[in-house]
């Protein structure tokens, strides 16, 4: 709805904008109890308790996840976008490339397992699918990198890397 006011004062009053949709942005002090609370700091959370993590299907349903610093650089370029045919349109910001659920929890073990050896042992619960729930998240990213220049440059294992000192240290504490 958003984008479609932004279109419509761009229309009226010659408002210049330009929307970004995020796809399942993560990083640091993302709030696994939070009103927008995404699977990445709940399975953690669920980790680091040796608590079995819940994946709604198999866990084959896949997702675009986005580190924070791609989605600041998105936001940035197209703050300062000087390009005319940038305006008035809408951009899809992601990294990309779609992970599965059942890799996400294995990623996420082989980087917690560096603190506590035990998080390669915990098992996930698979319960049933939710109804509505999306099977593949997938971003095309084609368009704002054509006419924003939009590089995302980190990709899910690197932000995870980046972000999960402080996972740890704040998950692990509550």
């Amino acid at each position: 709805m958003g984008e479609q006011y932004a279109k419509v004062f761009g229309d009226l009053y010659g408002f210049e904008t330009i929307g970004l949709r995020y796809f399942n942005v993560f990083g640091k002090r993302q709030d696994p109890d939070g009103a927008y609370a995404a699977a990445i700091p709940r399975f953690i959370r669920h980790l680091i308790r040796h608590d079995a993590p819940t994946i709604h299907g198999d866990g084959t349903q896949s997702r675009d996840f986005t580190y924070i610093d791609n989605v600041v650089h998105a936001n940035h370029i197209a703050m300062l976008s000087t390009n005319p045919v940038a305006v008035n349109e809408v951009y899809n910001v992601a990294f990309g490339s779609s992970t599965n659920l059942n890799e996400l929890i294995e990623i996420l073990q082989q980087l917690l397992s560096k603190f506590d050896p035990a998080i390669a042992d915990v098992q996930v619960k698979f319960g049933p699918e939710r109804v509505g729930d999306v099977r593949h998240s997938l971003a095309s990213i084609v368009k704002a990198e054509t006419i924003l220049g939009y590089r995302p440059e980190i990709d899910l294992r690197t932000g995870l890397e980046h972000a999960i000192q402080w996972y740890w240290s704040e998950l692990s504490q509550s």
